[in-house]
């Protein structure tokens, strides 16, 4: 079962998973939010597994509106981790990168300490302790920078401005790792297949900034568009971000699970998005 089945990551699921019968459910279908809905679904299919994709995503939208990020992205998983508990169903939980300070300087280990900076980070924290006290063999699964065809996303807003315009600020100072939902969520369908369970850290591998990002973006897709680096300061958003977010790779290994770079994975999702 797949909640959050029409998301960005969501539908990767659904196209990439085959060999099991998949259960995709979109908002529509359920929001997390309303525990005797979500415990009446699981209980009606219970599923071997739930995968948790359905989030408020929002970054900025969760910094004006905490009483909703947490609602969902607390509340809500709390609410599928008990009905996946009360059947005996597996859940893989999908966190994120923003659950650190971004302090460091090399990249985070799934036991290194959580302080989230903005409410998107804390909601998602929160949510991670509140799981593993629920469903001690949960798998949270964090990635970063996620980016995919069907949706919103970081690349997708790039070669929209750069297609209008002769040049692009784009921030230099903040790093991480850009993770394509086809290798997401092909490492997740792994996960479950292997019986994950405890914190696993999932992105492409290597690392970048947005301004790297968004220059590999335009000059992929043939574009002349300048890219100009700019600070966080100078493009002052309402929630923090980490100014380093890369996360290791470690936890995935340990599964026998390699990613695949995110310059290569760019080049395949330029190629879907315009074929």
């Amino acid at each position: 079962m797949i909640i959050g089945g029409t998301g960005l990551l969501g539908k990767a699921l659904v196209r990439e998973w085959s060999g099991d019968e998949v259960l995709a459910l979109g908002s529509r279908d359920v929001d997390i939010r309303e525990a005797k809905r979500v415990r009446e679904i699981v209980e009606k299919e219970h599923p071997q597994w739930i995968v948790l994709a359905a989030a408020y995503t929002d970054v900025d939208g969760c910094e004006s509106d905490p009483a909703r990020a947490f609602a969902v992205n607390r509340e809500g998983a709390a609410n599928v981790a008990q009905a996946a508990k009360n059947v005996g169903s597996k859940l893989l939980f999908l966190s994120s990168d923003y659950v650190f300070d971004g302090t460091k300087t090399s990249p985070y280990e799934t036991g290194n300490p959580r302080n989230p900076k903005g409410i998107y980070g804390k909601s998602k924290s929160e949510a991670e302790v509140r799981l593993l006290e629920i469903l001690p063999d949960v798998c949270i699964a964090r990635t970063s920078w996620l980016f995919g065809i069907g949706g919103k996303c970081f690349p997708d807003t790039i070669l929209k401005l750069a297609a209008s315009r002769p040049a692009l600020d784009v921030v230099n100072d903040q790093r991480g790792s850009p993770t394509y939902t086809v290798d997401l969520a092909r490492a997740i369908i792994e996960l479950c297949r292997k019986d994950a369970n405890g914190i696993v850290h999932v992105t492409n591998s290597g690392d970048c900034t947005w301004l790297e990002f968004a220059r590999e973006i335009v000059k992929g897709a043939g574009l002349q568009t300048e890219v100009r680096p700019v600070s966080s300061q100078q493009m002052a958003r309402p929630a923090p971000r980490p100014m380093y977010s890369v996360l290791a790779a470690t936890s995935l290994q340990r599964y026998g699970i390699e990613m695949p770079s995110w310059e290569g994975a760019l080049e395949r999702y330029l190629k879907e998005r315009n074929p």
